[in-house]
């Protein structure tokens, strides 16, 4: 079933802040826990990873309520970020399809900035992320396999 998710990104007190809310929800950490940028396979496509980022937050997930998680990560500056209210936000879509994924990828992206074209990701899903033509931030995760 498709979802809609608020996905937060942080300056490096993400897990603070997700230990926080899974204290204010009384709920546990959805599918592998806190994973960490040093849980990324190295692969020759990408650069290497920068000193002192290794244990922050890749990613994060905490069911809130009915049925709705919410999502975030630490945005390391040395890796090019540079949270900023409104940067700091992305609504991540999953759809049920990689054809509706690539549809709504494509509409969103119209006039607006590529961030990652959709391609397989190592966690399994068909990802990409696009801020359109307003500024809003969308993030697609696609389960569908080819």
């Amino acid at each position: 079933m498709a979802t809609v998710n608020v996905y937060l990104n942080f300056p490096g007190n993400t897990e603070e802040a997700f230990l926080f809310y899974k204290s204010v929800f009384g709920t546990e950490f959805y599918g592998q826990g806190i994973m960490r940028f040093k849980d990324v396979p190295p692969s020759d496509d990408m650069p290497p990873m920068p000193a002192g980022v290794e244990n922050m937050v890749m990613h994060v997930g905490l069911p809130i309520l009915d049925g709705h998680i919410l999502m975030g990560s630490d945005a390391p500056e040395q890796m090019g970020f540079k949270v900023n209210m409104g940067n700091n936000v992305y609504i991540n879509l999953q759809p049920d399809t990689r054809e509706e994924t690539r549809k709504l990828f494509k509409a969103l992206a119209e006039g607006g900035e590529v961030e990652q074209e959709l391609q397989d990701m190592f966690w399994g899903d068909y990802f990409g992320s696009v801020k359109d033509k307003f500024g809003v931030h969308w993030m697609f995760n696609c389960a569908e396999k080819e």
